[in-house]
């Protein structure tokens, strides 16, 4: 994130023991340190529920995705069923219109 040495945190420090003075520096650093961990905690938070945020919304697509892929799958098979059917149907009027072919053919002659 910051890209901050040995020489530039030995430059704060004298400014801070200048500006602060030595009796209130550790005082000083000390605060500054729990704020740092607290703003270091809230962006940790913030982070973990935008994740979660992601992710249950990543889940809720996924089974939205599932649940159109079943209703596919049902239409598939209600057509193939249906498909199926037609077909049976379709043979047994073949063979009927066949037969009645013969018949009449065979009273003919």
């Amino acid at each position: 994130m910051f890209d901050i040495g040995f020489i530039e945190l030995l430059a704060i420090a004298v400014v801070g023991l200048l500006v602060i003075g030595p009796e209130q520096l550790p005082g000083t650093v000390r605060t500054i340190m729990l704020w740092i961990g607290r703003l270091r905690r809230s962006f940790t938070q913030v982070r973990q529920e935008i994740e979660r945020e992601i992710g249950a919304e990543d889940i809720r697509r996924q089974l939205h995705n599932e649940s159109i892929m079943q209703e596919l799958e049902k239409a598939r098979d209600d057509i193939k069923g249906v498909a199926e059917q037609t077909e049976n149907e379709l043979k047994k009027a073949d063979a009927s219109v066949n037969q009645a072919l013969e018949s009449s053919q065979a009273d003919e002659r």
